[in-house]
């Protein structure tokens, strides 16, 4: 029986994230070598309105506890992560370096947000099934971005196209619509040209291949290969997330203990609604302790 470590995506952050991060001294005097001091104010509220700081400081808070399990002997075997997500999980896979994952997360956040300063984001819409939703987005504008379980979608573009589309879902039953905290239009087409500026600073970056199973958010398949995760981190800004399938592909490879790294529970309830087979929990939520007892447990 395996472990997975989840790592989520924008729309968790909160003020103060980066505050009591075990062994945090350490990582942020790391983080501060190359962000310098934009490092302090990373997880203030103001700053928290930008997508550079939002990406950054979910790197951060990933890798800060995925580690600390790990050092306490919680050592995944699996581990994937919601569009940024996916940055923190391959640096514990050992894929991507972190003073690399840093640079690159900076650059993607500050692609993503030139791209779209304004009016465009992400709106979760909960209730229906995806052939419904996508008849009712006929014509709007908007995009599927996300497929996180079998009635909740998270649609994408600009903020009226997107109210227009919620209206139409929440008459047709859906039983919640809900602008989430992220500030562009991820997941998408419209993504596409900073991702191909991203994937030019990946020609820069040497990659390994993973100790454990990469395993994308974006296709719900384990990729080894050091240049095909280069080419999935780069471009999942603009590739519709397919969570539910790669929850069920952690179920196919005997993962029975999957654990969400902080801020908040988000990925550990669409872990539960895509089927999971086994024990599913956030750090948020739970200690090392409880995390090191359900490991243990596994392996008897």
């Amino acid at each position: 029986m395996k472990i997975l470590f989840t790592f989520p995506g924008q729309g968790t952050q909160r003020a103060g994230m980066l505050q009591q991060l075990p062994d945090g001294d350490a990582l942020l005097s790391r983080v501060r070598a190359v962000l310098g001091d934009e490092t302090d104010r990373l997880d203030s509220a103001e700053a928290l309105r930008h997508t550079r700081a939002v990406q950054l400081s979910l790197l951060i808070v990933g890798v800060a506890w995925a580690r600390e399990l790990i050092k306490q002997g919680v050592k995944p075997d699996i581990v994937s992560g919601l569009s940024i997500g996916a940055f923190p999980a391959a640096v514990i896979a050992g894929a991507l370096d972190f003073d690399d994952a840093l640079r690159l997360v900076a650059l993607r956040g500050d692609l993503m947000e030139q791209a779209y300063p304004h009016g465009y984001g992400l709106t979760a819409i909960v209730g229906l099934t995806l052939g419904k939703l996508e008849t009712l987005m006929a014509g709007s504008n908007t995009y599927v971005a996300n497929i996180n379980a079998e009635t909740q979608t998270v649609i994408a573009g600009r903020d009226e196209d997107m109210a227009a589309v919620a209206q139409k879902a929440l008459d047709a039953g859906a039983s919640k619509a809900t602008r989430l905290a992220v500030s562009v239009p991820s997941h998408c087409a419209l993504l596409d040209k900073p991702a191909a500026a991203l994937a030019r600073a990946f020609e820069g970056v040497t990659l390994a291949r993973p100790a454990c199973a990469y395993l994308s958010g974006s296709t719900g398949r384990v990729i080894w290969e050091p240049r095909r995760i280069a080419d999935d981190l780069a471009f999942n800004m603009a590739r519709t997330v397919q969570w539910s399938d790669a929850v069920i592909a952690a179920n196919q490879r005997d993962a029975r203990l999957a654990i969400e790294m902080p801020p908040g529970n988000v990925l550990t309830g669409l872990t539960h609604q895509a089927g999971w087979q086994g024990e599913a929990i956030c750090m948020e939520r739970n200690s090392v302790e409880v995390a090191r007892h359900l490991a243990k447990r596994l392996s008897q």
